[in-house]
């Protein structure tokens, strides 16, 4: 029996895995406490889930043929040690499988790499100025997941990835972006999105600092960092702007 503490299911995305139709599964809890979240409800691990295995594995078994993939997300999948056999059940029905990590737990995310056909990693700062961005220090965890995924590149032809940074006006990701897009550059990153923070789903109180924002101000900011990183040198850009988003 699988054992996942599942707080729901997309059955049908186009967007959490770029250029793949997906079923999205949510899992419950996280560790980290970022202001810009959209998915507050899933940060407490004790919630219980709404979701059985049971009920996921059926899903799939309906949308076989129709589905290219299935995204775990959370949360922080990574955090639920039932991920590795969860993902191995999906590998058994046929489909592909994408993570969504950020970075929380670099020894768990690579036991179960091996088996992950895509990852989308949240970098979200310089390794110095986590505590700013999560609450706690924990940088170093973040840049070494990168370091995990870049290496998974290296090694399969199979594996895909995009790195990711959220920005807003009052975020230390933007005010270092230059510096965080330099080291990503220099480690070699390849697919990199930006990614413009939304109010929908965040908390009360970063709802209130949004709502304080000089938004001119800060179209003339997102534009700059778009430029900049459109010039960069990647290989594959997303930008995710909140409008329209």
């Amino acid at each position: 029996m699988i054992d996942l503490n599942i707080a729901g299911v997309v059955p049908l995305s186009t967007i959490d895995w770029p250029d793949h139709l997906c079923a999205t599964v949510f899992l419950q809890g996280c560790p980290w406490k970022c202001g810009y979240c959209q998915n507050q409800e899933l940060l407490d691990p004790r919630i219980e889930g709404e979701v059985s295995w049971e009920e996921v594995s059926a899903l799939l078994d309906r949308r076989r043929g129709l589905l290219d993939g299935v995204v775990f997300s959370g949360g922080e999948a990574t955090r639920q040690d039932g991920l590795g056999a969860a993902i191995a059940d999906v590998r058994a029905r046929g489909f592909q499988v994408g993570l969504h990590t950020a970075g929380a737990y670099p020894n768990k995310l690579a036991r179960v790499i091996g088996d992950v056909n895509w990852v989308g990693l949240d970098i979200k700062a310089m390794p110095e100025h986590y505590r700013e961005v999560v609450g706690y220090d924990m940088g170093g965890k973040g840049w070494q997941c990168l370091d995990i995924v870049l290496a998974e590149a290296e090694q399969r032809e199979n594996f895909s990835y995009e790195v990711r940074t959220t920005v807003h006006p009052d975020s230390m990701a933007g005010r270092f972006l230059p510096d965080i897009v330099a080291e990503l550059r220099a480690r070699g990153v390849q697919t990199f999105a930006l990614q413009e923070a939304r109010e929908l789903g965040t908390s009360a109180e970063f709802r209130k600092q949004a709502h304080s924002w000089d938004l001119e101000r800060w179209q003339d900011e997102w534009a700059q960092m778009v430029e900049l990183v459109e010039n960069a040198g990647f290989s594959k850009v997303y930008i995710r702007a909140a409008q329209g988003a």
